[in-house]
């Protein structure tokens, strides 16, 4: 049997175990975690691939997903990302990565959520009290990358992040480590991964400050006391990320890159993504995939990409987009920029 046969082969009983894994259900704790908004994938490359982008050697596109990816970074690379969300979310993602030496590459991130300004509505107000609201959320990382031997990489992330509902915020420091095993550059590849793990925090601002009266049924004394509201401290959304790569070279002006991701989080049911690219000397790509196989009460499935890259001068560049189907709540679309020099 030739060596593409049994590599297909084993790409497939992989597929299958994962699948078997996916349907082990505990109870989903949906909504009860900070920091929702990390969960939202940078990369228009691999958002069109289903985002199951633990095991691709996509560089600083991929660190997001591992950060072991990082230390495939060549040189200095940036790169920004755009998602046209749903109810007009906005969604912005930069990154910076560059060499350490001989030992390895640090990048640094930055993540902005913003949902505009909102009408606030009461009971008694419905249509809204003339004043106006917004949410506003960011993430600032720094993280490290190395390739321990020419096949194994391993790399680590910190994160920072605020969340601001009108005048209350919160914030949270979380950590990510990540590792990417490559058998042979045409054979499977296997990463895992693990975000956003991190302490408890609580909302604190203006809006939870209040006056209250200490005894209603009494009178004469002071019915205005100043007070504080105290929120629950609320656990960050830990992700365990763990998939299966393979590359294919069709000839040498084309390639294939088929991936799994499992996905099992702390807030949710567990599920699995998958995905594939082709593309054509580096120069266009297309790409597909279904994100969350097997979650429960999903909402999202097929995802479609292209991308075109190139070279000017001394820069290296890729532009990506990706289309993502959302169910009721409609699509969203990505596009990102990476520069290389």
């Amino acid at each position: 049997m030739s060596r593409r046969p049994r590599h297909l082969l084993a790409l497939a009983a992989a597929l299958a175990a994962l699948a078997a894994a996916a349907p082990a259900h505990a109870q989903s704790k949906v909504g009860t975690t900070l920091g929702q908004f990390l969960l939202i994938e940078p990369s228009a490359r691999i958002a069109g691939m289903g985002n199951a982008g633990v095991t691709l050697l996509a560089g600083l596109d991929g660190a997001y997903y591992n950060p072991a990816s990082a230390a495939r970074v060549e040189g200095y690379e940036l790169v920004f990302s755009h998602a046209q969300w749903f109810a007009d979310i906005r969604y912005d993602f930069a990154a910076f990565a560059m060499p350490v030496g001989g030992y390895g590459n640090a990048y640094l991130s930055v993540t902005s959520l913003g949902s505009g300004d909102i009408e606030v509505r009461t009971v008694t107000q419905p249509l809204g009290t003339g004043l106006l609201y917004s949410v506003n959320d960011i993430a600032i990382g720094l993280g490290y990358a190395r390739d321990i031997t020419d096949r194994f990489s391993v790399g680590g992330q910190v994160t920072w992040m605020q969340e601001t509902i009108w005048n209350s915020s919160v914030s949270a420091v979380t950590g990510g480590i990540g590792t990417l095993f490559r058998i042979a550059d045409n054979g499977l590849h296997i990463g895992s991964s693990l975000s956003h793990f991190g302490t408890q925090s609580s909302y604190d601002g203006r809006d939870l400050r209040i006056l209250y009266d200490n005894d209603p049924d009494r009178f004469g004394d002071n019915s205005a006391l100043p007070g504080t509201r105290f929120t629950d401290a609320f656990g960050m959304p830990v992700l365990f990320r763990v998939g299966l790569g393979l590359p294919v070279r069709i000839n040498p002006a084309q390639r294939l890159s088929l991936a799994v991701d499992a996905f099992h989080p702390s807030d949710n049911s567990e599920s699995v993504s998958m995905g594939g690219e082709w593309a054509y000397r580096d120069l266009v790509a297309l790409r597909a995939g279904y994100q969350n196989l097997f979650l429960e009460d999903s909402e999202v499935g097929l995802t479609l990409g292209a991308g075109v890259g190139g070279r000017l001068e001394d820069y290296r560049y890729r532009l990506n987009y990706a289309w993502a189907d959302q169910g009721r709540l409609g699509s969203t679309q990505r596009f990102s920029l990476n520069i290389g020099f």
